[in-house]
């Protein structure tokens, strides 16, 4: 069964998240990002940042459980156990460091089929509790479909 096209364009209620010190340490060790500036505000300070700067992937923490909740939601037709990732991106309008309280809101930009597989697109727009511009993700998903070319 195919997607839910109603979804395309639709927006969910914002989700706020404080960005905390430690998750920032304990992500950018999990990844490898020894820089000093990602565990010691000394540094960062030193370096001009107003404290310890979260590493540029790590917005997935929260953008993907925001995201998650229309993906998992059942009246849009997806299922996850064919889904496979396509495209990740992340556009920084400015680095997000501890401390900082930030709100996504998660857009579907678009659905598509591609040769009988689902694909959907998602944008998650964050913000800072000024409201001003931090960085967009997207991330692109293909629900394969059924063997034979069937949507399950």
């Amino acid at each position: 069964m195919p997607l839910d096209a109603s979804f395309a364009g639709r927006s969910w209620p914002a989700e706020t998240y404080e960005v905390s010190l430690e998750k920032v340490r304990e992500f950018a060790a999990a990844i490898g990002a020894d820089d000093p500036v990602h565990h010691d505000r000394d540094a960062a300070r030193a370096a001009g940042h107003p404290d310890v700067v979260a590493p540029t992937t790590f917005p997935v923490v929260f953008t993907w459980p925001a995201t998650r909740r229309v993906v998992d939601d059942p009246a849009l037709g997806l299922d996850f156990a064919r889904v496979v990732h396509r495209d990740q991106s992340i556009e920084v309008t400015r680095p997000l460091y501890a401390g900082d309280v930030v709100t996504s809101v998660v857009v579907v930009d678009e659905i598509r089929d591609l040769a009988g597989n689902d694909v959907i697109t998602f944008r998650v727009d964050v913000t800072d509790a000024d409201g001003a511009a931090v960085l967009t993700t997207r991330a692109t998903l293909v629900g394969r479909a059924e063997p034979g070319g069937e949507q399950a």
